[in-house]
């Protein structure tokens, strides 16, 4: 047996997890320290929380079986994290995918025994979104047997989240926490923090909530903008979403294109993380947050890699901003919302008029149906066409 030099360090026995399944292994974040009090989650893809989560509960409850088919339309990275859930557990995909789903991504979930109908190129995201959802109904029409995840609308997809909380307490002890991070279907900041504040109420530690959002989404009430360069696939909304619990949120950031391809480029350059453009924003607008709240820590969800964005952002970093010379335009009301950047107190204010949904339109968490029942289809295709037209 070969003996130890005296400089030779000793390695520590490690307890190291042999996963039985990829989603395992690509679900966890890393955790990694940008500053005294930010610290960022990076995932290859956040939303394998969702998914995962969404799909175990379902089987628990009784509400799918094994070897039923589920189908919801995505813009790309919540289709990949179903696909891999159906793999997991033995249920057939299918997806309605955006017209921005490219071949890599396609290739990924036919591979993975997903069938695929992608719409047609559209003159806006808009449209898009609108054709995705009357393509489902179709679907859902012809197959009933069918099982429509509704990622915009049933709160199962909150439950993964309550994981991913347990990890970031254990990562970030005691502290009070700032969650930073984009809004999409509002899954990921939504569940993450209701799971954090349920945790640490009794600790006395406070948890805030601040969400991020595109020009043009009618979630936090900027549809009567527009960004040309808009590219930032998954967050947003030209429809109301159920999913967004809109009296969680403390603070609310509105940032054009520009401003995430600045704080996306700086991110890779000063902290060596390759990540997507919704990350890039969280980067930006938390480290503006830690400046004006120092005693607090800021967690910012990176929800996916920068491989996406690799010719429309990566390729042009010479065009980008210093970050350091980027502020926001403070406002107390929608009335005075501007690009191309701006934050206001949210204070746990209901959606804005455009952003409500008909309360039969959302699944609530602890709802329980009947196996492959879709709860008030007809309400939730109403609400999106009206909202979409």
């Amino acid at each position: 047996m070969p003996q130890l030099s005296p400089t030779t360090p000793r390695v520590p026995r490690l307890s190291v997890p042999v996963h039985d399944h990829i989603t395992d292994a690509v679900k966890a974040p890393a955790f990694l320290r940008l500053s005294e009090n930010v610290v960022l989650a990076r995932f290859e893809t956040m939303k394998v929380y969702a998914a995962l989560g969404a799909v175990r509960e379902l089987l628990e409850r009784g509400r799918i079986v094994p070897g039923q088919t589920l189908v919801d339309s995505s813009s790309g990275i919540y289709a990949l994290a179903l696909a891999m859930a159906c793999h997991r557990y033995g249920l057939r995909c299918h997806i309605v995918a955006s017209t921005t789903v490219d071949a890599t991504m396609r290739a990924q979930l036919e591979v993975l025994g997903a069938t695929v109908d992608q719409m047609p190129p559209s003159r806006s995201l808009r449209l898009d979104q609108e054709r995705r959802v009357l393509h489902v109904r179709q679907l859902l029409d012809s197959r009933p047997d069918f099982h429509w995840m509704r990622q915009y609308h049933d709160g199962v997809h909150h439950a993964g989240y309550r994981e991913l909380a347990a990890l970031a307490s254990a990562a970030l002890p005691g502290a009070d926490l700032t969650v930073v991070g984009t809004v999409g279907t509002g899954a990921s900041t939504g569940g993450l923090t209701r799971a954090l504040r349920e945790e640490r109420r009794d600790e006395g530690r406070t948890v805030r909530l601040v969400g991020i959002q595109p020009f043009g989404s009618v979630t936090f009430g900027s549809e009567g903008f527009s960004d040309p360069e808009a590219i930032i696939a998954g967050i947003g909304s030209s429809i109301p979403f159920g999913n967004v619990r809109h009296e969680l949120y403390d603070t609310v950031h509105w940032l054009d294109f520009r401003h995430a391809m600045a704080g996306s480029v700086a991110l890779l350059r000063q902290h060596a993380v390759f990540a997507g453009l919704s990350t890039g924003a969280a980067h930006l607008v938390a480290a503006w947050e830690a400046a004006r709240d120092p005693h607090r820590t800021h967690l910012v969800l990176g929800a996916d890699t920068g491989h996406r964005y690799a010719e429309r952002v990566f390729a042009r970093h010479a065009e980008a901003s210093d970050p350091g010379t980027l502020r926001p335009e403070r406002i107390d009301d929608l009335a005075e919302l501007r690009p191309p950047w701006a934050v206001m107190e949210w204070a746990g204010r209901p959606a804005p008029p455009n952003a409500a949904v008909p309360p039969d339109t959302v699944v609530p968490p602890d709802a329980v149906l009947p196996s492959g029942t879709v709860a008030a289809p007809d309400a939730v295709v109403a609400a999106e066409s009206e909202a979409t037209r």
